[in-house]
């Protein structure tokens, strides 16, 4: 299995926070469809993007206290598709 190379990238010397960056890039992937079920991982999101554990569970958060996500316990965050 071949690493996932991400062509969206934070910025650091941004004034815009890491997390934000992040949640930015997330809901552009959801929005084109890029991710259309299961959002990555923790882990996945900090090895794709280079952040800490805490910036990518403080994106995954904005994502899910806007309704865009959902997160069950042990399965993993999914994308919200209100029908």
């Amino acid at each position: 299995m071949f690493p996932t190379v991400c062509r969206v990238t934070v910025d650091p010397d941004s004034p815009v926070p890491l997390y934000e960056q992040l949640a930015a890039i997330l809901r552009e992937r959801i929005a084109s469809g890029d991710i259309t079920s299961r959002v990555p991982s923790v882990r996945t999101l900090t090895q794709e993007y280079g952040v800490s554990h805490v910036t990518a569970e403080h994106a995954l958060r904005i994502l899910r206290d806007a309704g865009e996500i959902t997160t069950t316990t042990g399965r993993g965050s999914f994308v919200r598709r209100d029908e």
